[in-house]
């Protein structure tokens, strides 16, 4: 049987979790004033490292009296500098719902080998957010980019906390209202919410952060790539664009280009409604359709960015065999590409939806995602 295609296509295709969607009106051209072929320690280098530092506390609200540093290795890089270098004087408390969480738990655990308490909870669901005890430090995810589920609010969060707070926000940043005064270590990627290139990552640090690093030595060595005191102080460099190694000054533009692009979109707020416009789509798409579900259990603790989805149709056989068919034939068609669930997760779909996608693509996507869907359980129910 042949199912009637729809008419309308998304203009841009691009629906991944990160590397994630360019801004609408990207264009390599945009990049044409790339410090390129000249040393990033140059007036011209520090001048474009030092605007996207200030570009991320303006258009993210960071309190003036926090240091903001681009760092190697991405998110990833971010994170482990922190635990690296921060973690040990204390008690640490591990929060994990999905694959990041799971392994910074490891960093810590058998890696590090902390001290530390473990809260897990399962894909879709959140741990119990009121059993935190912040006089240790605590390790979470704000939001879960392989599971959709974040945290709903920072309420949760002690303001007289002895502990300190590292959040991995990297596909919460630029998305969701990050609490600044609950933070003190936070973290993200430029390859995610504002679809930025790889590699580089930043680290935002409060005060408590910095008198931690200033009065507190981890007992195992740390290499160069994450040493962020010198002589038991700051490096103060490094937080105004003096990074620790060699950045992509071309990636660096691209930043640029992607914070100008936010400014034009009304800020950290547009570009939070534009996140809720796309994820409302998708949310409402599940409610109209019973065979497809919201992997987040919990309506308050769903993502509005990487959104993940389940089938639920009982006439499905093999989850896994039957979501990577589906994800197959629409990019078959490039109506959406790499939206397969994180090889870690449970089968199903995750659709990217960011400020950078036009709510229109997600619009034009979802009539095809249902395509898909009866094509494929029909295409099964002839086989059997």
């Amino acid at each position: 049987m042949t199912i009637e295609q729809p008419a309308t296509r998304p203009a841009n295709p691009r629906f991944s979790s990160g590397p994630c969607a360019k801004p609408p009106t990207f264009d390599l051209t945009k990049l044409a004033d790339a410090a390129l072929g000249r040393s990033h320690r140059a007036a011209v280098g520090k001048g474009k490292l030092k605007a996207a530092i200030e570009g991320t506390r303006e258009i993210l609200g960071i309190p003036a009296d926090y240091r903001i540093g681009i760092v190697p290795a991405s998110d990833t890089g971010a994170v482990e500098m922190a635990l690296w270098s921060l973690l040990g004087e204390r008690k640490v408390e591990m929060l994990a719902w999905e694959s990041f969480g799971s392994g910074w738990v490891t960093d810590v655990v058998k890696q590090l080998k902390i001290d530390a308490e473990v809260k897990t909870a399962d894909y879709g669901q959140i741990v119990d957010l009121a059993s935190i005890d912040f006089s240790n430090d605590v390790v979470f995810t704000w939001n879960g980019t392989t599971s959709g589920v974040r945290v709903p609010n920072g309420d949760w969060i002690a303001k007289d906390r002895k502990g300190l707070t590292i959040c991995d926000a990297t596909s919460a940043a630029f998305a969701m209202d990050l609490p600044w005064d609950k933070l003190d270590v936070t973290t993200f990627s430029w390859q995610k919410v504002l679809g930025g290139e790889a590699a580089h990552g930043m680290l935002i640090l409060s005060p408590r952060a910095v008198q931690r690093l200033e009065n507190y030595t981890p007992a195992w060595p740390l290499p160069k790539i994450f040493q962020l005191t010198k002589a038991g102080k700051l490096i103060e460099g490094i937080f105004t664009g003096a990074t620790i190694n060699t950045p992509s000054m071309l990636a660096v533009e691209d930043y640029l280009f992607a914070l100008d692009w936010a400014r034009s979109v009304g800020g950290l707020q547009g570009l939070i409604a534009r996140a809720d416009s796309n994820a409302g789509a998708v949310h409402a798409f599940c409610d109209q359709n019973d065979w497809i579900g919201n992997l987040a259990e919990d309506a308050a603790t769903r993502s509005n960015t990487s959104v993940c989805l389940k089938f639920t149709d009982a006439r499905i056989q093999d989850g896994s065999a039957f979501a990577k068919a589906v994800a197959k034939r629409l990019e078959a068609e490039n109506i959406a590409l790499d939206i397969g669930a994180y090889r870690d997760a449970p089968a199903g779909l995750r659709i990217w939806c960011g400020g950078t996608v036009e709510t229109s693509d997600i619009e034009a996507m979802l009539p095809w995602l249902a395509w898909a869907f009866e094509t494929e359980i029909a295409s099964q129910t002839e086989a059997a």
